[in-house]
């Protein structure tokens, strides 16, 4: 006989919007749920993630799940090893398998400067303890046999910056354990449900318009990635952030051939293949300024075209699918992150580029400290968003490769 067995939901979805929460966040992606987990774990319950489609949808379904920490600046390098730190021990803090793989991360050289640049952010990481050096052409045909590391290519393989503990992980395992995980701790997650407006009143935020009520609060969380510049003008602000798509295509699942991340900024492309056996291939972000999601040809030719500089062995292998989506850069390469000076409970997790899936757990447990203790931990202040004006940017392009 057959026996049904009902099944726990992942997250819980209520049927209907409070008309108040002491924590609305505005966001449904990594960030936005992170942040909301670790908000529960501090005690503080009464919280709303909004989003305007379904968990997941922005640019947390739309990534390529690089995880690394060997970045240019100190201040980056500290922020993204923690982020590290607390991917490795993900799956047990959840209760969830991520699927997180360290299988090592190598940003190729293929000139002079290319090389002297690794070797700046070599040195870098390891005053600031994180396993990074520069190898060379040897060495890196031992980790990736099938990479052609001879002289033959228009750009031959000079040196890497070989990074151990950087890897790949499901990024829909993370943002879906997040979920639950906040869901368990009292987090109210509602889908399809858009911000259309905040009100703010006497230099601080009251309230949040959606397409299904109205809430009242006083404390309200910028997480929405590409979109942000929109919703910060709900409160009048202008962000120093232009908004870019980004494209990816994934190949047909092959026998396992690739067991590193390999990326290379003068090539503009990045390579890693899956558990499935999938290769992930993705490039730059395109040069100009859209909402786009549309994926093109152009891109699609010029990094295919680059991919079989490095693995010409890739030459017969399908595309299965391609996707786009937008990412929210700053002048620097860093991100804006804390609560807004001139407007009392309104906090910025934005401006992450294409470095926003590294930083999910790191973001969410430091913006979860900032909005409870109303603090700004030490790890935040360099990314607060007056550094514009006070010219002290954090320039992190020179980490960021085909920015990955």
């Amino acid at each position: 006989m057959l026996q049904l067995f009902r099944t726990e939901r992942m997250w819980r979805t209520p049927p209907s919007l409070s008309d108040r929460y002491d924590v609305v966040i505005i966001g449904g992606g990594v960030h936005g749920l992170a942040a909301a987990y670790y908000l529960g774990k501090r005690g503080v319950k009464n919280v709303a993630v909004l989003e305007k489609s379904y968990v997941g949808a922005g640019a947390s379904g739309r990534n390529t799940a690089i995880i690394r920490s060997n970045y240019r600046t100190p201040e980056g390098v500290a922020f993204y090893d923690e982020s590290v730190k607390l991917y490795e021990g993900l799956s047990v803090e959840l209760g969830y398998n991520v699927l997180f793989s360290q299988q090592g991360h190598l940003t190729l050289a293929h000139t002079d400067s290319a090389v002297n640049g690794l070797r700046v952010r070599a040195e870098v990481n390891q005053l600031c303890g994180v396993s990074s050096r520069v190898i060379w052409r040897e060495e890196i045909q031992k980790l990736v046999p099938a990479m052609d590391c001879s002289d033959r290519p228009r750009y031959p393989v000079i040196a890497a910056l070989y990074h151990p503990p950087g890897g790949i992980i499901r990024h829909d395992a993370v943002v879906w354990g997040y979920a639950r995980g906040a869901s368990r701790l009292g987090v109210d997650i509602h889908q399809f449900t858009e911000v259309t407006g905040i009100d703010t009143a006497g230099g601080a935020v009251t309230g949040v318009r959606t397409s299904r009520g109205d809430i009242k609060t006083g404390t309200v969380l910028n997480a929405t990635a590409g979109f942000c510049s929109t919703i910060a003008k709900m409160v009048g602000m202008t962000l120093p952030i232009t908004t870019h798509p980004l494209q990816a295509f994934v190949t047909e699942p092959l026998t396992a051939f690739l067991d590193k991340v390999i990326v290379s900024s003068n090539l503009h492309v990045y390579v890693s293949q899956t558990d499935r056996g999938e290769c992930v291939i993705g490039s730059e972000i395109d040069p100009y300024t859209s909402y786009s999601h549309r994926s093109t040809l152009p891109f699609l030719e010029a990094t295919a075209h680059h991919t079989l500089e490095l693995f010409p062995c890739l030459r017969d292998v399908r595309v299965l699918r391609q996707w786009a989506g937008i990412c929210d850069m700053t002048p620097d390469y860093s991100p804006i992150m804390g609560e807004v000076p001139a407007l009392k409970g309104f906090f910025l997790d934005v401006g992450w580029g294409t470095y926003g899936f590294k930083a999910g757990p790191v973001s969410g447990y430091r913006m979860a400290e900032a909005i409870a203790t109303r603090q700004t931990p030490e790890l935040l202040k360099p990314f607060s968003i007056t550094r514009f004006h006070e010219g002290r940017l954090v320039g992190e392009k020179a980490a960021a490769a085909v920015s990955h």
